[in-house]
C-alpha cells in the first residue's frame, strides 16, 4: 500500500493551558526538517523542544515528587523497524528522551534510577539544570491541596497521600525544601511525538516529569511499552492523562489494534478515550498509514505537521 506525505503530531498533554500550544507548534516545525531523515530522529527532536520549554512536566519543567526535592522522570522511544528504548524514575538528565534513546542501544529496553543515569552520564548527555520556581510554586500548591483534604485525583486516595505527605514534608523540612503555600495549579501532563516518514516506518516519542503528588519510586504509562507508547507497521500512537489507569487499558497498543484492523484513525482515538470516566484525563495522538490526528477529553495542546 501507498503511504501518505511523512508527518508528524505533537502534543503537550492533556489538561495542558491552550496557551502552550505554541511549544508544541515550534517542535514540530524542529522534527519536520528531520523527518527526512527518519521517522524516529523526528520525533525525538519534538520531544527533545518540548522537554528544554520549561513549560510542560518534562525535562526542565518536570514536577517535584512528594518530598518537594526529588525530580524523577520517564521517556520512551520506539519505531516499527524494532528500536525500543525506555527509562524510569530517571534523575539529573535535561533530556530523558535522549536517555530512552541510549538505552535502545543496548541490550535491554527498559532502564531504571541510578543505572539509567548512570548510561546517560556515560553517552555524555547534558545534566539537569536548576527546578525552575514555576514548578515549586505549583508543588506548594499541590501540597496545600493535599493537607486541606482535597480530592488528589480521580480513583486516588487523598487520605493516603497525606499520611504520606506527613512523612515526606518531614523530609522535605529537613533538606531545606520550599513551603506550602498555594500559588498555582499542578499538573500530570506527559508530553510526546508521533510520525511517519516518506519509507513508511512509523516512531513515536513520549517524555514525562511524572504526576503530581507522586511518591519516589513511582512509574506511569509513559515507559511502559503498549501502555503509553506503541509503533508497529501500521502505525504509531502516545498517549497522555493519568497514568494509573492507562496502564490498566495497554491504551496505546488497544488504539494500535484498532488502526491496524482498519478503523479510521480519528474513530480509534475518539474509541480510546472513551474507555475512562470523564473525570480522568486522556489524550491520545496517532499516525496511520493514510491519517494522522489527535482526541482528547480535556484541552490539549498539539501540532501537526507534514514534509515534502
Amino acid at each position: 500500500m501507498e503511504t501518505a506525505k511523512p508527518a508528524l503530531v505533537v502534543h503537550g498533554g492533556a489538561g495542558a493551558a491552550k496557551e502552550l500550544e505554541d511549544g508544541c507548534a515550534s517542535a514540530a516545525e524542529r522534527g519536520r526538517g528531520l523527518l527526512g531523515v527518519s521517522a524516529l530522529a523526528a520525533a525525538v527532536a519534538a520531544v527533545v523542544s518540548l522537554e528544554d520549554d520549561g513549560r510542560y512536566n518534562a525535562g526542565s519543567g518536570a514536577a517535584l515528587c512528594l518530598d518537594g526535592v526529588t525530580v524523577e522522570m520517564d521517556a520512551s522511544v520506539m519505531d516499527s523497524q524494532g528500536t525500543l528504548g525506555a527509562v524510569a524514575c530517571l534523575r539529573g538528565i535535561r533530556n530523558p528522551v535522549l536517555a530512552a534513546q541510549e538505552v535502545a542501544q543496548t541490550p535491554h529496553w527498559l532502564l531504571a534510577g541510578d543505572g539509567a543515569a548512570l548510561l546517560a552520564r556515560r553517552a555524555g548527555l547534558a545534566p539537569s539544570g536548576q527546578v525552575s520556581q514555576r514548578v515549586r510554586q505549583e508543588h506548594r500548591a499541590m501540597l496545600s491541596r493535599l493537607h486541606s483534604g482535597m480530592p488528589s485525583g480521580p480513583g486516588a486516595d487523598g487520605e493516603a497521600y497525606a499520611r504520606f505527605w506527613e512523612r515526606e514534608a518531614q523530609l522535605a523540612a529537613q533538606r531545606g525544601a520550599p513551603g506550602m503555600s498555594p500559588e498555582s495549579a499542578g499538573r500530570s501532563d506527559t508530553v510526546g511525538a508521533v510520525a511517519r516518514d516518506a519509507d513508511g516506518v512509523f516512531a513515536v516519542a513520549c517524555s514525562t516529569g511524572g504526576t503530581s503528588p507522586s511518591l519516589q519510586g513511582r512509574v506511569g504509562d509513559t515507559p511502559i511499552i503498549g501502555s503509553g507508547f506503541y509503533a508497529g507497521p501500521h502505525g504509531a500512537v502516545a498517549a497522555t492523562g493519568v497514568g494509573e489507569h492507562i496502564v490498566r487499558h495497554l491504551l496505546a497498543h488497544q488504539v494500535y489494534g484498532w488502526i491496524a484492523d482498519g478503523m479510521p484513525l480519528q474513530r480509534a482515538l475518539e474509541r480510546g478515550v472513551s474507555l475512562f470516566a470523564p473525570d480522568v484525563e486522556i489524550g491520545l495522538i496517532a499516525v496511520s498509514r493514510d491519517s494522522a490526528g489527535a482526541h482528547s477529553n480535556r484541552g490539549m495542546p498539539w501540532a501537526q505537521v507534514q514534509h515534502g
